[in-house]
């Protein structure tokens, strides 16, 4: 007979292993799967232990812990908050962490708990990433982040904390494909660049509208040059039609860019 919170399961080639569990206020958690009965047990004790002892906080950690840092949280955050959340995540006042390791808090907007619940964040390389809708979608994308974003210029987080996803934290800075804003001959200005074979300015311009209207036009005078690259043009919703005709026929374009011939350069 198994230990008090151990229960004996076995793989499909027969194996056999430990699985520990505890229930806190009427709820099932799982603490994980073990090779060995001991090491199942002591994890159940540590967690009936965590629950009894509030000298355990994430403050304050044991260097070998036997249960996952993820079940630590989770179970600290139950015993606090009276709510059972299954990814690692502790309910502050005004908003939330979310632990992806025992070093690395990030924070979050309490409106976004919810989302956070269902979606766990994980992480190839640098890369932060939640499955949604059997996509993977980029962290940032969910703060107006576009994948191609480059930090401190295209968008920066006020206080330079990296993790930091509070709404009040992020700040777009360029919102546009191929738009930068930038200091051209001493004067604030908005700067189109598009991906040829290497980078061309497309022009300087004094707003970001008109900047991201001379990319997409930018991306019509390839297109009529013979070059097949794929490019995603701008949608902008803030000025009508006509506004935007006028502007687009306006706009003056590098003379370099429109020199560009798909059969020479072969795209």
């Amino acid at each position: 007979m198994a230990k008090k919170g151990v229960y004996i399961a076995y793989k499909k080639n027969g194996e056999k292993y430990y699985r520990a569990s505890f229930t806190y206020k009427n709820k099932h958690i799982s603490l994980g799967s073990y090779k060995t009965e001991k090491k199942a047990a002591d994890a159940y004790a540590f967690a009936c232990k965590i629950i009894d002892d509030k000298g355990y906080s994430l403050e304050m950690l044991e260097k070998k812990m036997p249960i996952s840092y993820d079940k630590y949280v989770i179970i600290i955050n139950f015993r606090d908050n009276n709510i059972y959340l299954p990814n690692p995540i502790y309910v502050r006042k005004k908003y939330i962490s979310y632990y992806i390791s025992e070093t690395e808090e990030m924070k979050f907007s309490i409106d976004d708990l919810f989302y956070y619940m269902s979606h766990r964040i994980l992480r190839r390389g640098g890369h932060l990433y939640v499955n949604d809708y059997g996509m993977q979608l980029s962290l940032g994308s969910r703060y107006g982040i576009k994948n191609y974003a480059v930090k401190d210029k295209d968008f920066r987080f006020v206080n330079s904390d990296d993790l930091d996803y509070r709404y009040e934290n992020i700040e777009i800075l360029n919102t546009f494909h191929g738009v930068q804003n930038c200091i051209h001959r001493k004067k604030n200005c908005y700067k189109a660049k598009i991906h040829v074979i290497g980078d061309y300015v497309i022009g300087y311009y004094d707003d970001a509208v008109k900047a991201a209207i001379a990319y997409n036009k930018a991306i019509d005078i390839l297109k009529r040059n013979g070059i097949k690259k794929e490019y995603s043009a701008n949608y902008i919703e803030s000025i009508s039609g006509k506004a935007y005709a006028d502007i687009y026929s306006e706009l003056k374009i590098s003379k370099a860019l429109m020199s560009l011939k798909g059969d020479r350069l072969k795209l």
